[in-house]
């Protein structure tokens, strides 16, 4: 794991000797208020995070973590950025709560515009989330596993789309007496219902949840969820195909009960 140099952890104003973070895949730091991690994004979308994250900033139901700016007011300095610490403890397993904190972030998320940079975004999500709402395709689809039956089960959804956090499933750490706290904003324009599907689709997935998450949460947000499951389940296969293609197998298994109920709830909705 590569420390953050001297240089970066003075620019910050770091008051403490950096400790490796508990989250972020072993390349996150912590110094006593700050997180400090590698850029992970553009510049333009770090600059455009500031201001939507500052704008939620102090909201009364939920906490966001505004990217900080250095003392020369950079925000990156030597390929690093820096995060204000924000207590809590990862929620999963807590799959209502993790819903809830979404549901408030979205509210506040509801007036802000859908920006040009994610037209420009090319990585293997941004690549998966327009597979999954038919704005692109994925030309090897007929080789994954439950992709036909998903892609089958597809059907138009009329949900307005607005700016939500597309990977709230780890991401979301809860603390005695304050509002839950959402990190590493994970930008797309999409209904705000879809991002519960996420979740569930995860939970199913890739954390043992019971498919009984699927039809609840269904028959809480509405008709429409059965579809944005659909979308969901593409968004996550497609993204695990494009990150690693010789895990198929593997996927094949642990998407093969989510995949069965949400065809079943789209038939049915």
């Amino acid at each position: 794991m590569d420390r953050p140099p001297p240089t970066v952890l003075d620019a910050f104003g770091a008051s403490t000797s950096p400790v490796p973070f508990l989250s972020g895949h072993g390349r996150t730091w912590r110094s006593g208020a700050l997180v400090l991690k590698p850029l992970d994004m553009s510049p333009e979308e770090l600059e455009w995070q500031e201001s939507v994250l500052i704008d939620l900033d102090g909201a009364a139901d939920v906490r966001v973590a505004p990217p900080l700016r250095a003392r020369d007011g950079r925000l990156i300095v030597d390929g690093w950025t820096a995060y204000p610490y924000l207590p809590g403890a990862p929620s999963s397993g807590l799959w209502p709560e993790i819903m809830a904190a979404g549901h408030s972030l979205h509210r506040h998320l509801q007036h802000h515009y859908r920006p040009s940079l994610l037209n420009r975004r090319d990585d293997s999500w941004a690549r998966a989330d327009r597979v999954a709402w038919d704005e692109d395709q994925l030309a090897e689809s007929a080789a994954l596993p439950h992709l036909a039956a998903l892609l089958a089960s597809r059907q138009p959804v009329a949900l307005a789309a607005q700016l939500i956090h597309g990977d709230l499933t780890d991401n979301v750490l809860l603390a005695p007496n304050l509002p839950p706290a959402i990190i590493d904003f994970s930008p797309y324009w999409r209904p705000a219902a879809y991002a519960s599907a996420v979740v569930v689709a995860d939970a199913v997935v890739f954390r043992g949840a019971d498919t009984a998450l699927m039809t609840q949460t269904a028959a809480e947000e509405g008709p429409d969820f059965p579809q944005l499951l659909i979308r969901a389940l593409i968004f996550r296969a497609v993204a695990d195909h494009l990150l690693a293609p010789e895990k198929a197998p593997v996927w094949a298994d642990m998407f093969a009960p989510a995949v069965q109920v949400a065809t079943r709830l789209a038939g049915s909705a």
